[in-house]
């Protein structure tokens, strides 16, 4: 690939417009250092020295797709609270819209604060709410993408079982999109992984896999190969994309291509699964064929894998992994 042809890609990414449906969420970090252990309990006491919010599940997929230049349209549910209107105040500082997310009363936004030491996790709080929206709630939503469905380019459904992925939601999407001609492409939970057939792309991780099919699955190409083939038996989608860790990444697309890893200081893995279905929803939207499409979601994630947290895929740090290793 010419540097000429990365430079194209890169530009026709920003013609795009992206819709991102599913559990947004905010991450929180408290960094610190661990000193000595509570007289009260035998549990380490973190002395502070700084804390953030970044944007966290659906919203991070969103702030991934918009970094690299796309229009990008998000769909969720948030509670009616203090970190609605945080999530809100993020989604603004990284050019995003937030009135798509619709919020309701009884259910808390969802908001995971991790602590670190030395950039250790030591441990991690959730408050969140793993219901299911209610009825109305999900007719809301899917009114909201009726409006969007024939003008974006491609959908992605990020579901983290926090309760917006309904099953008939996410069989209505999914008719829409085929109705549309629109890629939809989905990044699974273990709850509801089987309601998502008729989907483009399906990217589950390969715990995601074996948990799903109930069998041990070692991460070698022919095991994976063998997973893969026996998931289509069972889930009609068109093709799959396994993140397999430190091997890479595996690709079906009527047959198998294995994507390695990059042998990169890893820092932290958190959000590297967002980047990825981003960038490859960029890719498809841009008329990429889905192992180039890979190629580069799986640069984006090896990027993103070397700074602490939950961070948007950087495009100068991308373009300059695509010219040294798509060449």
């Amino acid at each position: 690939m010419t540097p000429e042809t990365i430079d194209r890609i890169f530009r026709s990414f920003k013609n795009k417009k992206i819709a991102v449906i599913g559990d947004v969420m905010i991450d929180k970090y408290i960094f610190g250092h661990v000193s000595r252990i509570s007289p009260e309990y035998p549990v380490p006491v973190v002395d502070v020295t700084n804390e953030c919010s970044r944007l966290g599940g659906a919203a991070n997929v969103a702030v991934n797709i918009h970094s690299l230049g796309a229009e990008t349209l998000l769909i969720g549910v948030t509670g009616d609270d203090a970190e609605r209107r945080n999530l809100a105040n993020l989604m603004w500082e990284h050019g995003l819209d937030p009135g798509m997310l619709v919020a309701d009363s009884n259910r808390p936004t969802t908001c995971k604060t991790r602590i670190l030491s030395q950039n250790h996790h030591i441990t991690r709080v959730d408050y969140e709410s793993r219901k299911p929206v209610d009825t109305g709630l999900e007719q809301q939503l899917l009114g909201m993408f009726m409006e969007i469905a024939d003008s974006v380019d491609a959908v992605v459904l990020e579901d983290y079982n926090k309760g917006v992925l309904t099953p008939s939601l996410i069989a209505s999407v999914i008719a829409l999109c085929r109705e549309h001609d629109r890629p939809v492409l989905v990044d699974p939970k273990l709850k509801g992984f089987f309601s998502y057939g008729g989907s483009t792309v399906f990217k589950p991780n390969l715990s995601e896999l074996a948990a799903s099919l109930g069998v041990p699955v070692a991460n070698t190409d022919r095991e994976v190969e063998e997973a893969c083939l026996m998931l289509l038996e069972k889930l009609y989608v068109e093709n799959l994309v396994v993140t397999r860790s430190e091997k890479g990444m595996t690709v079906y697309d009527g047959s198998f291509t294995h994507i390695p890893a990059l042998s990169l200081d890893v820092a932290d893995v958190s959000g590297a699964g967002d980047t990825v279905i981003g960038t490859l929803a960029l890719g498809l939207a841009s008329g990429l064929d889905l192992v180039t499409s890979t190629r580069i979601a799986n640069l984006a994630a090896n990027t993103v894998c070397q700074e602490v947290g939950a961070v948007p895929v950087r495009p100068e740090k991308l373009f300059n992994a695509c010219l040294a290793h798509l060449q």
